[in-house]
């Protein structure tokens, strides 16, 4: 039975070569796929989903005006596909999840989706709680913070390593602008401790 799933996790955790390794399992075994991530994310080359490891595959893009309902059915009227992949799925407009969910239960296609939980402000993007919303199976894809404790957050960083606390949801980077952190350290960095605690730790 086709599902919607929602791989998520804080930046660097590896959720692309998730995704890049279960899409090469499937055309292992003869099966196709269907890849999509974000237009406005071209740090690997425009249509290109890349890990850090140094693995790439070619990918179809969306933007906030695609309809991703109609993009996966000419795609599966061009030849059948058993999964479709979608990287970066942080920059989905709800409208777009609910296309992703139409897509599962009408064209009995299953949609795996990896992207970001929160923004460095510790917010919920868009398209991350429509799909916490709307998956039928979800599973964090875990990565450490400098403590050794589970990662949950993430702080972005100006060129020369200040935490910035303002700013735009979106601002596409990677090891250079942003860093993920427990929760605590977060707090830490974002300025949320009592001043006695941080003087005593």
């Amino acid at each position: 039975m086709a599902k919607l799933y929602f791989q998520y996790s804080t930046m660097n955790a590896g959720k692309s070569t998730v995704l890049l390794q279960a899409s090469h399992n499937y055309r292992e075994r003869g099966m196709q796929t269907y890849l999509l991530t974000a237009k406005l994310d071209h740090r690997a080359g425009a249509g290109r989903i890349a890990s850090r490891i140094g693995i790439s595959e070619p990918a179809d893009t969306f933007d906030p005006s695609s309809d991703l309902y109609a993009k996966i059915e000419a795609r599966i009227e061009a030849g059948k596909i058993a999964c479709v992949f979608i990287d970066e799925a942080q920059f989905l407009s709800e409208e777009q999840v609910w296309q992703l969910a139409r897509t599962v239960d009408d064209l009995k296609v299953p949609v795996m989706c990896y992207g970001l939980r929160v923004d460095f402000q510790g917010q919920l993007f868009p398209g991350s709680a429509a799909l916490l919303a709307l998956a039928d199976e979800m599973r964090e894809v875990r990565t450490i913070c400098h403590c050794g404790k589970k990662a949950t957050m993430v702080v972005r960083q100006d060129e020369t390593g200040n935490v910035l606390r303002e700013g735009a949801q979106v601002q596409i980077g990677g090891n250079e602008s942003y860093v993920s952190l427990c929760r605590r350290h977060w707090r830490e960095a974002m300025g949320d401790m009592p001043k006695e605690r941080r003087a005593a730790e």
